[in-house]
């Protein structure tokens, strides 16, 4: 198992019992998340915009619209910030300084490339199946003008950071006896509903596997 190469940016200055330096679980927090966002500085201000993305290996792509102003900068070669987080918990302690939160999260720096030809729809491929897996070999495939209506660019996931915080509320010494504050977590959990067909669909049209298996 392979362990996360830390840098100056990459490395937690705070908490760092958190951290988690193998690379799998920079994997699973990637996998596990569906909207990633992504901070650069445009026009000589700083920018976070949520994007969809997917993984391939150690590559991360992203995408979006051509005319994008976020998109086109980050393909210039400057640096870019792509964080995805996962909420998995409230937690409730005795002390209202130490409530906090059961988290994963992941922080990927570097400079973006924009891919063409090939590696172009390889990327699309792999952002569709991380969002709507099945979709790309169900539904129509992307022809040559919403190809040129798309940019992709690829990040690649040398320099990175996880930090995790799991399990109880972590109280202090002086408010254990105190009974009648309750202390606890509430988990938090990402569910699909029922798939809800469009207007037009036809009326007791069968859904796909691949979109009953999403929700």
């Amino acid at each position: 198992m392979t362990t996360l190469s830390p840098t100056p940016r990459s490395t937690l200055t705070r908490k760092k019992d958190r951290a988690a330096t193998d690379r799998e679980r920079l994997y699973e927090v990637l996998d596990d998340g569906l909207i990633c966002h992504l901070g650069l500085v445009l026009n000589g201000s700083p920018v976070v915009l949520p994007t969809g993305y997917g993984r391939d290996g150690d590559t991360l792509y992203f995408h979006g619209s051509t005319g994008a102003g976020n998109l086109r900068a980050a393909a210039t070669g400057i640096d870019v910030c792509v964080t995805v987080t996962l909420l998995d918990g409230l937690v409730y302690a005795r002390s209202l300084n130490n409530h906090s939160m059961n988290y994963r999260s992941a922080v990927v720096h570097g400079t973006a490339r924009l891919v063409t030809g090939e590696e172009k729809m390889h990327g699309l491929h792999v952002v569709t199946e991380h969002l709507t897996p099945g979709s790309w070999d169900h539904a129509r495939a992307v022809n040559a003008k919403e190809l040129a209506s798309v940019s992709v660019l690829a990040l690649d996931l040398a320099e990175a950071s996880v930090k995790i915080r799991a399990g109880e509320p972590i109280d202090d010494p002086e408010d254990m006896d105190s009974h009648e504050i309750w202390a606890g977590v509430v988990p938090v959990q990402t569910t699909f509903g029922e798939p809800i067909p469009a207007a037009y669909m036809p009326a007791g049209a069968p859904i796909p596997p691949h979109v009953r298996a999403r929700g």
